[in-house]
Parts: structure tokens; C-alpha cells; sequence
């Protein structure tokens, strides 16, 4: 039995050839695509603007980034408020047994290397009291804070041992008279003194110079009054000896930075 082709099938067959291109189904249509208009771009947020509140705040020390400098301050507030308001007896001799004078050093050395270390010798309102609370927090912030425990110490012992030692063999050839042994000696000058120098290596020149001149002048002339020899000489020492930690420091410095990189 043939199969009967309708015209509308006929109009699907190809020329030429006798079989129509769709046999059996129904006639297509064709709708053109419609190409789906893009999305506006719509403009990124603007970054706010830094708040001048909130840059203020990254230059104070917290308890992140300056844990050794924060928790060495609390201990010299209490100390130094006890000084203030105790009985000047009790105050008087702590401050002896705190002593690193040779007597000390040669009975007890590692006791009041740490104890001399608790007080502030003129108070909260020193000079160097200023100097520890600007010079250690942005110290600590670039090298850490067991570096910078390390610069302080060093500073503090080197240049007590340099100024005592002198004092004890003076007194053992009869240069100098035997109660030079007990002479009173505490406080932080010389591992502010010696943090100062090490944070100098790692300003900019202009800074750095600056820095240097200024602070070693005023040590200079305070040697020059001759009002306390051993503690001037002891002041200058640690400016020297933070000076001498220049290549650590700055390694420090360079280490730190790659890990801060590192774990970005």
C-alpha cells in the first residue's frame, strides 16, 4: 500500500529527491533565540575612608602586639605606687636588698639583677619611665617581645656588671673605701638606655642620627656634671651595647616580617 504524501509534506521534500525530510512528523517551527539582555554592572562599594580615631588606636601597645611591654609596665605601676605611698623605712630597704651593688652581685647576683629591675629610680614621672613606655612598645612591635626582653636584658646586666666589677676591684687594691661595696644602684635606666640604642637601627638615617645625637649628648652631659659617675658611665655602656645588637635586630626584624608574610 503506498503512502499518500499531503502538499504540506511535499512542501518538506527536498528537490530531487522522492523521500521528504521530515517522513511521519509533524512540520517544525522555527522561533528565533532571543539573545537575554545583560546585567547592568552595577559599581563596586567605595572603601570607606580610614577614621583618624581608628589609626590613632594602632599606635597604643595592646596585649597582642605587645604583650612584654604591657605586663612589665603593670609590675612597675604597682611597684612604683608602692613606693610612693608605703612606709620610706620599708621602702628604703627594699631598695637595699634590691641593690645590685658588688655586695649583692658577689651573694646573691641573679636575685638583684631581677629585683633592681622592679623599680623605677625617680618615680613614674622620670625621664626614663617616659622613655620605657615610648621606646619598648614600638621596639616590641618590630622585633617581639622575647627579642626585645633579650635587648633590655642585656643592657641591664652587661652595664651593671661594668660599672660594679671596677667598683669591687678599686676597693680590693684600697683605691676606694669598703662602704663603696654597698653602694645603692637600681632602677631601668640602662635597659631603656640600651633598647633605645637597638630601636635607633632600625629608624630610617635621618632618625636614627637624630636620635643618637640628641640622647647621647644629654648622657654626655651628664657625665660632664660629675654629679653620679658610675650610673653616666653605666648610661652610656648600654647606648653602646644596644648599638653593638644592630645586626640581630635588624635580622629580627626581617624574620618577623616574613612571617608575618607567611601567614598572611
Amino acid at each position: 500500500m503506498e503512502r499518500t504524501v499531503s502538499a504540506a509534506d511535499a512542501m518538506l521534500t527536498a528537490p530531487g529527491t522522492a523521500t521528504p525530510l521530515l517522513d511521519g512528523m509533524p512540520r517544525q517551527r522555527t522561533v528565533p533565540l532571543s539573545v537575554a539582555p545583560s546585567a547592568p554592572r552595577v559599581p563596586a562599594p567605595a572603601a570607606p575612608a580610614a577614621r583618624p580615631g581608628v589609626r590613632a588606636q594602632g599606635l597604643l601597645p595592646t596585649l597582642t602586639d605587645t604583650p612584654f611591654t604591657l605586663g612589665y609596665t603593670a609590675v612597675l605601676v604597682v611597684t612604683s605606687l608602692f613606693a610612693q605611698y608605703a612606709d620610706p623605712s620599708l621602702v628604703h630597704t627594699l631598695y637595699q636588698e634590691s641593690s645590685t651593688d658588688v655586695a649583692h652581685l658577689v651573694s646573691s647576683p641573679a636575685l638583684v639583677l631581677v629585683a633592681s629591675a622592679l623599680w623605677i629610680a625617680g618615680g613614674l614621672t622620670s625621664s626614663y619611665a617616659l622613655l620605657f613606655l615610648l621606646v619598648l612598645p614600638t621596639l616590641e612591635r618590630r622585633i617581639g617581645g622575647p627579642r626585645t626582653a633579650v635587648v633590655f636584658l642585656l643592657g641591664h646586666v652587661l652595664a651593671t656588671l661594668a660599672t660594679e666589677v671596677p667598683v669591687g676591684l678599686a676597693v680590693m687594691v684600697g683605691h676606694l673605701p669598703d662602704s663603696s661595696l654597698h653602694r645603692l644602684d637600681y632602677g631601668i635606666s640602662f635597659g631603656v638606655a640600651a633598647s633605645l640604642g637597638a630601636l635607633a637601627g632600625l629608624l630610617p638615617p635621618w632618625a636614627r642620627w637624630t636620635v643618637l645625637t640628641v640622647f647621647g649628648g644629654i648622657l654626655l652631659d651628664d657625665l660632664a656634671q660629675f654629679t653620679d659617675p658610675l650610673s653616666n658611665w653605666g648610661h652610656l655602656l648600654s647606648l653602646a651595647i644596644g648599638i653593638g645588637t644592630w645586626p640581630w635586630v635588624r635580622r629580627w626584624q626581617w624574620t618577623g616580617r616574613q612571617d608575618a608574610r607567611a601567614h598572611g
